[in-house]
């Protein structure tokens, strides 16, 4: 793979074209954990009452800013990336440039880890202001490093959807197939205690439910050597994502 120093050029040229949009991005993410927050933190948690002595709303933090994270990565690699490939042609005039194509997608996908980080960061923003913290300072060096690693992932899965997409529409296999469900099946909203075992077992190898067990140990202090392997779990699967997503692109781009 023919990885270069200009990936952090790529990077900053959707920084600086970032920046005309700053606002309206900036607001949208903001929106989207208050409402989760309070639609199911504070509407729904009056109903569902206390989990592990905490009200509901301390369970949810730790899920949805890992989901909020991983989706946005997802969205910018997906929809984002294909306005560059098939509309502005900006894949053509990056490696019509010193810039390989190799370079010009893990570009885009640390683009997506850094609009992730931005989501996961107003999130927790939130979260603190309504009273829920991760227990040290250090904890919240462990969530940040986490997110990266989330936003890596997901971002490398979206690009191999991008890769293999013929048009938009495309897209909402992935999003409406993958995504959506593994919200509901990765221990965001509710625990999988309950589940049958065969969809504990299919719960596992969900790329979302590792980051989620790990986002819950930070806020709730209580650590156990089962992270390690989670940790573990995300870092394999991120290296054969993110290997599989910038090789299918290139062929896509140089034919």
């Amino acid at each position: 793979m023919n990885l270069s120093y200009r990936v952090y050029h790529v990077f900053v040229r959707n920084l600086v074209s970032y920046k005309r949009f700053v606002v309206p991005t900036f607001i949208a993410s903001l929106v989207q954990p208050l409402f989760y927050l309070i639609t199911f933190g504070i509407g729904m948690g009056a109903y569902v009452g206390l989990f592990g002595g905490k009200p509901y709303l301390f369970f949810l933090v730790p899920g949805v800013l890992m989901s909020a994270v991983g989706l946005t990565a997802s969205y910018e690699c997906l929809f984002g990336t294909f306005v560059k490939m098939i509309h502005e042609k900006l894949y053509d005039s990056l490696i019509a440039t010193p810039v390989s194509a190799e370079d010009a997608v893990a570009g885009d996908i640390a683009w997506g880890v850094f609009r992730g980080l931005i989501s996961g960061t107003l999130m927790m923003a939130v979260a603190m202001a309504m009273g829920v913290f991760p227990v040290s300072v250090p904890a919240v060096l462990l969530l940040f490093v986490c997110m990266i690693f989330v936003g890596v992932l997901f971002g490398s899965l979206a690009m191999i959807v991008t890769s293999l997409a013929p048009n938009f529409d495309f897209f909402n296999y992935y999003t409406e197939l993958v995504l959506t469900p593994m919200l509901f099946f990765s221990g965001v909203f509710f625990p999988l205690d309950n589940f049958p075992a065969w969809m504990k077992t299919f719960s596992k190898f969900l790329p979302l439910t590792p980051a989620v067990s790990i986002s819950r140990a930070v806020f709730s202090g209580v650590y156990s050597t089962a992270l390690i392997f989670d940790f573990l779990f995300i870092v394999v699967l991120e290296v054969i994502a993110f290997t599989i997503g910038v090789k299918l692109m290139k062929r896509r781009l140089i034919k």
